[in-house]
């Protein structure tokens, strides 16, 4: 019974999921739509999510937190585009769309993109 610690392991060591979490949320935010893994786009959309709130604010603070995770350009379209976009929603900034499993492993697939 797992019931200490949330979130899924993907197969990786701590370093290496975070780096991992870390480029998809970029592409995400760069393309607003990916194509990966449903295991992986439920893990991003809880990871983009929580920087799209912080994004929100829009102020020096929250800039500073965000390029802790992310490049400048990404920061900038964070806060600049994507924050005021979601102003007046509380939650719920992504959608995952589920696809039929890859042919070569039978992996569920599924398309993680921004609500409009």
């Amino acid at each position: 019974m797992r019931k200490q610690k949330e979130g899924r392991k993907l197969s990786r060591k701590k370093s290496q999921r975070s780096a991992l979490l870390k480029t998809l949320a970029s592409a995400l935010i760069l393309n607003e739509k990916i194509k990966t893994t449903e295991a992986k786009s439920k893990e991003v959309s809880k990871f983009v999510e929580k920087k799209i709130t912080k994004a929100k604010k829009g102020d020096l603070t929250a800039r500073r937190l965000l390029s802790q995770s992310f490049s400048p350009k990404i920061v900038k379209k964070l806060v600049d585009e994507i924050g005021p976009r979601y102003k007046e929603r509380k939650g719920g900034y992504t959608r995952i769309i589920k696809l039929v499993p890859r042919k070569s492993d039978g992996a569920r697939m599924a398309i993680i993109e921004f609500v409009k």
